[in-house]
């Protein structure tokens, strides 16, 4: 896998919350011309894009504002974890507390709590810029 893309309306508070999680900004282009309609099948498309890259270099989220044509929200704005599609993206952390507080303050809120898995893990899911869905799992020793 080379990267999973996620349609953000403000791509700044976007890269700051990814930022905070530990991903580092890789890039940021304009994207437009006949060939990204031809590959996304949209007629006019510009958007900006920013890639973002795990510490480790190994994973990367390509996060991307659409000027023409306009994003289209998703219904409901905040659909619960059981929609069909893709609901999450998981990051692995050294202190569960400690990053719910960093992230809250970049507007996250936690969907339910965070709970243990046996003696094995922490976990959570928050919900962060554009509703997107991070769970954060501390392994436990």
């Amino acid at each position: 896998m080379d990267n999973v893309g996620i349609v953000v309306d403000d791509l700044e508070a976007a890269i700051a919350f990814f930022v905070e999680l530990g991903m580092e900004l890789e890039g940021k282009a304009q994207i437009e011309g006949p060939w990204a309609d031809r590959t996304v099948g949209l007629d006019g498309v510009r958007c900006d894009i920013a890639m973002m890259r795990t510490p480790d270099g190994h994973g990367r989220l390509e996060l991307a504002k659409y000027h023409t044509p306009a994003a289209i929200g998703a219904r409901p704005h905040n659909p619960p974890h059981n929609t069909l599609g893709m609901h999450r993206v998981m990051f692995a952390v050294g202190d569960i507390d400690d990053v719910v507080a960093r992230l809250r303050a970049h507007g996250a809120e936690l969907v339910g709590e965070v709970a243990q898995y046996e003696d094995s893990y922490r976990l959570c899911y928050l919900r962060g810029p554009e509703g997107i869905i991070v769970a954060l799992a501390e392994q436990l020793s």
